[in-house]
């Protein structure tokens, strides 16, 4: 009966199901959303860096040292080591479903600092870094110029130093990776010649790092002054090293005669990228890649967006001239 009610008023019907319609989009927005439980169990990220270790020397002396630590941690379920031939590790523990991170990655650091000494002082000079960031990648913001003159390792240097820390403030952000590398001073040894003058390594190193330091000058006149004193003052003291030159003037030996070795007889010095273990490109061209991660339950699609947000506004905002941003999902 009432099918034919509405078949035969075919207007009529139609009113009633536009208001329908819209009454269901009116409320659609008063809808309470019902949030789903978290089916990943969270995990936590340990990185680490050893320069100039190889994967097995890497797994040896570090992660094997690491995993013995954390194994056992509260709320342990299972975890996942990498150790690469560029000198890199991640260590992946995961934890049972419902483990609060913010206690877990406390629990972690804890570990950390008790297995400290045991690691080589290469890595403990490195850092080690705990991180809330999932282990895949959500998205990759190029870095290049509009001519494509600029090479990768001045783009890397950039996004270093400009675009980074803008995108770590984005809500749902949990770690960035550099794809490239910033400027670093490299020092490159001759073996030779430093056989020839009977020297090794680790002693240019040493000598490197012993005038390559930052020392506190203190005061002139400061309490408790001497009587008669008029003046106080802060003593300034030479700053750390900033370019090849200085680097190669570096005294690695004096001799009995007045003679003296430096950096630069036995070295190859130059301003040249801290890693060249990855080349990043696009359409051809040389850039700088920046790999986002978000925490454990973020939203995905408001990270992307607010990356994005970020990336046009501020971050876009302090390269320089002639670069620009591109957002790759």
């Amino acid at each position: 009966m009432f099918a034919r009610f509405f078949i035969d008023r075919p207007v009529f019907a139609w009113v009633i199901a536009l208001g329908i319609a819209l009454a269901g989009v009116l409320a659609l927005r008063n809808l309470p959303i019902e949030q789903y439980p978290s089916v990943a169990p969270p995990s936590l990220t340990v990185s680490v860096t050893y320069p100039g270790a190889d994967a097995e020397t890497l797994s040896t002396n570090v992660t094997q040292v690491i995993e013995q630590e954390l194994n056992g941690v509260e709320g342990f379920l299972y975890m996942l080591s990498n150790s690469q031939s560029n000198g890199t590790a991640t260590i992946t523990v995961t934890f049972r479903s419902g483990t609060d991170l913010d206690v877990a990655q406390m629990e972690v650091n804890n570990r950390l600092r008790r297995v400290e000494q045991r690691l080589p002082e290469e890595v403990r000079r490195q850092g080690i870094q705990v991180n809330k960031a999932g282990s895949g990648f959500l998205m990759i913001v190029a870095i290049s110029s509009k001519s494509g003159t600029t090479d990768s390792l001045a783009l890397g240097n950039v996004a270093s130093a400009k675009v980074i820390d803008e995108l770590r403030r984005v809500p749902g952000v949990g770690d960035l990776r550099l794809l490239g590398s910033e400027y670093a001073m490299r020092v490159w040894l001759d073996p030779d010649k430093l056989a020839g003058y009977s020297m090794s390594a680790a002693e240019a190193l040493a000598a490197v790092q012993e005038q390559n330091s930052q020392t506190a000058g203190g005061q002139l006149g400061d309490q408790p002054i001497a009587k008669g004193a008029e003046l106080n003052a802060t003593i300034i003291t030479q700053n750390r090293f900033t370019n090849a030159d200085q680097f190669r003037n570096i005294i690695l030996r004096a001799n009995p005669d007045g003679s003296t070795i430096r950096l630069g007889d036995v070295a190859k010095v130059e301003l040249g990228a801290a890693s060249y273990g990855i080349g990043t490109e696009l359409s051809g061209r040389p850039m700088a890649g920046i790999a986002v991660q978000t925490v454990p339950g973020a939203n995905a699609l408001s990270t992307a967006e607010g990356v994005r947000a970020r990336a046009d506004g501020g971050a876009g905002a302090r390269l320089p001239a002639g670069h620009h941003l591109v957002r790759a999902l």
